[in-house]
């Protein structure tokens, strides 16, 4: 099969395509043909050998994706031949081949139903975020209603789906982002009101529109200079969900900032789930999601000998998810 494979973690330049071996099946598992995979900024960061996972080499990158199972081990409940199915989460990508090849052998409890209505585009790039999302709205426990809600790098994958959760949920979302026409978007998907980083007084502009109110809960997709001003919206108690850090080190942090507020800051790992738990708050989006009708959102989809191309479209940040067309 075709696959792309990086030989070295020295950056997602190196990656190129090749010819593997079909995945051979082993107990639990069941093989996937993929139709769509989505890219992360984690495949980057795990080319970088910024990420936590030690793969052996060659290694295919790839957490997300969707296709039709192919085959399946002995013993394997639940599943037929033929079923499309979406990766949820799991090793995939990280310790074991992921999902930019023509095929994947992925453990069956790694796998989930295509959601009602959902196209292949949807649900392909879909679990991963909403996850991510998930755990970073609700890793402090339940916010009262209403609470104020900030979202860093709103655009991107997360960015999105923690915008479309948190007003579902019935907060008051303001969202961050350069782009006008971004903004425009994300106040479609529920987003009061937005923010330009580039604008330095943003911040103040924002303590503005809350009147005498302050952020509850904020969640960081980006990193770098923007955090300061993001901890100066809080208010007391207020709490920061780390997510990426696309902007890199937060430059001059002073950590006083932190005491007479009583702030908290906290990183996101979905990768901590179980299986077990990754399920359930996966039905618990979809619960969510239900109530309004909020789908994921597809930025571009690449051809899949345009993988490189498709992480330049991500580098230069997207509306929503970057895909890449595995099969037609």
């Amino acid at each position: 099969m075709r696959a792309w494979l990086i030989d070295e973690l020295t950056g997602i330049d190196r990656i190129h395509l090749g010819e593997i071996p079909d995945p051979v099946l082993q107990s639990g598992e069941a093989i996937l043909q993929i139709r769509f995979a989505a890219l992360n900024p984690a495949d980057r960061y795990l080319a970088e050998r910024q990420y936590p996972a030690k793969p052996t080499l060659p290694h295919i990158l790839g957490r997300d994706g969707m296709g039709t199972v192919i085959g399946l081990a002995t013993g394997v409940n639940g599943l037929r031949v033929g079923d499309r199915r979406a990766v949820l989460r799991g090793d995939v990508g990280g310790n074991r081949p992921g999902t930019f090849a023509q095929q994947v052998a992925v453990p069956a409890e790694y796998l989930v139903e295509i959601p009602s209505g959902w196209r292949d585009e949807e649900a392909a790039g879909a679990t991963l975020v909403y996850l991510t999302a998930c755990q970073a709205l609700t890793m402090w426990g339940a916010l009262p209603p209403n609470s104020v809600v900030l979202v860093t790098g709103a655009s991107g994958g997360v960015g999105v789906a923690t915008v479309q959760l948190a007003a579902v949920m019935g907060h008051i979302v303001f969202a961050i982002s350069r782009s006008p026409e971004k903004s425009r978007r994300l106040k479609e998907l529920g987003a009061a009101a937005t923010f330009d980083p580039s604008d330095s007084k943003w911040w103040q502009a924002a303590k503005a529109a809350m009147g005498t109110r302050r952020v509850e809960l904020a969640i960081d997709n980006v990193g770098g200079r923007i955090l300061p001003e993001v901890i100066e919206t809080l208010g007391d108690q207020g709490k920061v969900s780390v997510v990426g850090r696309l902007a890199g080190p937060v430059p001059n942090f002073n950590t006083a900032t932190l005491f007479f507020r009583r702030i908290r800051i906290g990183g996101v790992a979905v990768g901590a789930y179980t299986n077990a738990e990754a399920r359930a708050a996966w039905e618990q989006v979809l619960l969510l999601l239900a109530r309004t009708g909020a789908r994921p959102l597809v930025d571009s989809v690449f051809p899949f000998e345009e993988l490189p191309k498709a992480f330049k479209r991500l580098a230069e940040g997207p509306m929503g998810k970057v895909l890449l067309q595995v099969a037609r």
